[in-house]
């Protein structure tokens, strides 16, 4: 039997087989209730513009941010002054006539991609569900949670950590004194929201590692023999989404490589419950035979 979905979502008689429109109207109802979530979102975001701007968009331009009071307070620590950050040396501008309302409504638009994307998966997560085996669906209980847990956990260090090391570096870069560094508020927030969001997908590679693991595609012996080749792959990705600077690349570099560790880690426990399961398998057909 094999439980299916209605066009609204909901469940019908798991006697009854979908046909392929019936799976395109069902997935048609999941993406709408997503883009609605999204809507709902972005619209929230675009009314909330000082929260959104002042505190949230532009609080990485400015010393008082959190992250830079953090170091601070760490350079005290340490007797080391040169880690409080008293000024970032730029200004952000705006030179196109609705620059400030196209600005405002993408990085609505972003905001709310973002905050929807626990429904949105969630939502994906109803209509791939139904066409899973028993076990496979005992197995992945709270996939939903997990991937929702790591997306906000990578948004916030990509926002907290990344994204301002990146912003520092850069407004502080100067071929010359005689340069002044007068940033596009376009680049600025497209720096911001690249690195933040990258950070956040970034962080699912346990999850990512966790579903190749139960397909029988990834084992942690494989993961473990090209753990170097891995090694040079995060740097690269590191270097992508951060400066140019060594100090940036690692603060990146060090949680991704604890991520792999982790998804080793699942990867073996996966792997082990597979072959406890097939040997299971193997056992009862032979018991019957």
């Amino acid at each position: 039997m094999e439980t299916t979905h209605n066009p609204a979502g909901r469940t019908l008689d798991e006697t009854h087989e979908m046909s392929f429109i019936d799976h395109l109207e069902a997935l048609r109802w999941h993406i709408i209730r997503a883009a609605i979530a999204v809507v709902v979102f972005s619209t929230a975001a675009f009314l909330a513009k000082d929260f959104l701007f002042h505190d949230l968009i532009l609080g990485p331009s400015r010393p008082d941010f959190w992250t830079y009071q953090m170091f601070c307070k760490l350079g005290q620590a340490l007797n080391s002054p040169d880690l409080c950050l008293k000024k970032l040396t730029f200004d952000l501008q705006n030179r196109q006539m609705s620059g400030q309302l196209s600005m405002h409504i993408s990085t609505s638009v972003i905001v709310g991609l973002a905050l929807a994307f626990p429904y949105t998966f969630w939502e994906l997560w109803r209509f791939i569900r139904p066409g899973l085996y028993p076990h496979e669906r005992a197995n992945s209980r709270g996939a939903v949670l997990f991937v929702s847990v790591l997306f906000l956990l990578g948004l916030l260090f990509g926002y907290y950590v990344a994204a301002p090391l990146s912003i520092n570096f850069l407004a502080s870069y100067q071929l010359d004194a005689s340069i002044e560094n007068q940033i596009d508020l376009q680049s600025y927030i497209s720096t911001l929201t690249t690195m933040s969001l990258s950070c956040a997908f970034v962080f699912e590679l346990p999850m990512i590692v966790y579903f190749l693991a139960k397909a029988g595609l990834v084992t942690p012996e494989v993961m473990r023999i090209y753990r170097k080749h891995a090694f040079v792959v995060i740097l690269v990705i590191a270097a992508v989404i951060t400066p140019p600077d060594v100090s940036s690349q690692l603060i990146v570099t060090i949680p991704i490589m604890l991520l792999y560790e982790l998804s080793i880690t699942i990867a073996k426990v996966v792997s082990r419950n597979r072959l406890q399961r097939l040997n299971a398998d193997l056992a009862a057909n032979q018991g019957v035979s």
